[in-house]
């Protein structure tokens, strides 16, 4: 077989894959990007991917090396105060509410929110700009086989492709990962997620706020204003039954749940969009490189929609990747770059997706004399002011500091 060449191929064209393109094609590698299905890039196409993400500060050098912020700015909703309310008491009624403001650590926001529909249909317009990225949606990865000088990939169109690195970008159930023979772990919930937007009568005036109750938090995050009024994405996590149930709800009866679980916060809700279902894991990877392959993103770890973690980690998995090739380009993909790789963010991955798992069992307390422990836990970690700043730094990202 004659085989293709590249410095990079990237297997999976979603967020993270896209993202990976364009900052490496911007550093000027070539790079062969590959998913087995086409982006959907508009929000009302069948397959549209109604949840939002937000990119947080130290996620924005990042975007901005790759061409991609100045693209995404015009669109995105910035995230000044993380809002935690606990609610856990007979009614659905806020009795503890906890502002976690930027400006305490920060002259910028915590991050800025955006549309994954959205970020796809920017993402693939910049890799239209760089001329050695060739992105390739409708071919998927067939067979990997990695050699110690390089890695040689058969694509579902029959094409072979030699790279010096392939990088697993391709999901949780990684074709990449199966094939290298890397395990995983996996945490389950019993929990799902129903991901839809919502219009509300009271600005949200930039925050993003997380009610807990029962069974998962439930989450408003801002948007962009639709139609001249105030607008937000909700993430609303519960049991699997009580999300089917939820899900099939008529409209009118699904906007009196949603209120009532919101306690009404900006007023009724009245839906925007259909609602999405999504399953709730946590999953690592045994380790996260393996002969001439990364492992980033989904394929190396995947955690509930808690504290805006998941895209943010797996670019800051893609901002090592890149910190290690620009080092020493002339070695990229060899066996020291991969080992550093996986020994540099393999402990931390492990531990920031601990640290969700127990935040999300936490939001998922139903009993309520374990509901008042966690409102006092919030409680008091909010009034210690050194605790707080150092949560918030946790939370985008930065290594605690000492108070």
């Amino acid at each position: 077989m004659v085989r293709q060449t590249t410095d990079i191929l990237i297997s999976g064209g979603g967020v993270a894959g896209l993202t990976a393109a364009a900052a490496f094609g911007a550093a000027g590698f070539h790079v062969i990007c590959v998913d087995p299905a086409a982006p959907v890039t508009n929000a009302e196409a069948e397959g549209a991917d109604l949840r939002t993400t937000a990119l947080l500060q130290p996620s924005l050098p990042v975007l901005q090396a790759a061409g991609l912020w100045a693209r995404l700015e015009p669109f995105a909703a910035p995230l000044q105060i993380m809002r935690i309310i606990d609610a856990g008491g007979p009614v659905p009624a806020p009795r503890i509410i906890k502002d976690f403001n930027a400006a305490d650590i920060s002259d910028q926001p915590f991050g800025w929110n955006l549309p994954n529909w959205l970020l796809r249909r920017e993402m693939v317009a910049r890799l239209a700009e760089l001329p050695n990225v060739d992105f390739r949606p409708g071919v998927a990865t067939a067979r990997v086989l990695t050699r110690q000088t390089q890695a040689l990939v058969t694509l579902s169109d029959g094409t072979g492709v030699a790279a010096r690195l392939l990088i697993a970008a391709d999901g949780r159930g990684s074709v990449v990962r199966q094939a290298l023979g890397i395990p995983v772990t996996t945490l389950r919930y019993g929990q799902k997620a129903l991901a839809f937007a919502v219009s509300h009568p009271t600005p949200h005036g930039n925050v993003s706020t997380e009610i807990h109750r029962s069974g998962g938090p439930f989450t408003l995050v801002p948007l962009p204003d639709r139609d001249g009024g105030p607008a937000s994405a909700v993430v609303w996590m519960e049991t699997g039954p009580e999300v089917a149930r939820l899900a099939s709800l008529p409209v009118a009866e699904f906007e009196a749940a949603m209120t009532a679980r919101s306690c009404a916060i900006l007023g009724p809700l009245t839906l925007l969009t259909r609602r999405s279902v999504w399953p709730i894991i946590s999953q690592f990877a045994a380790r996260m490189a393996g002969e001439r392959t990364a492992l980033m993103a989904e394929a190396a770890h995947v955690m509930p929609p808690i504290g805006a973690q998941g895209l943010n980690m797996s670019l800051a998995d893609l901002r090592l990747l890149l910190e290690l090739a620009a080092a020493s380009p002339a070695t990229l993909g060899d066996g020291a770059m991969l080992d550093a790789y996986h020994r540099r963010r393999h402990t931390e991955v492990k531990a920031r997706i601990l640290g969700i798992d127990a935040l999300n069992r936490a939001a998922m307390l139903a009993a309520p004399p374990l509901r008042n422990l966690r409102a006092t836990a919030l409680d008091a970690l909010y009034s210690l002011a050194p605790l707080r700043r150092s949560l918030m730094r946790a939370g985008l990202g930065a290594r605690p500091t000492t108070p």
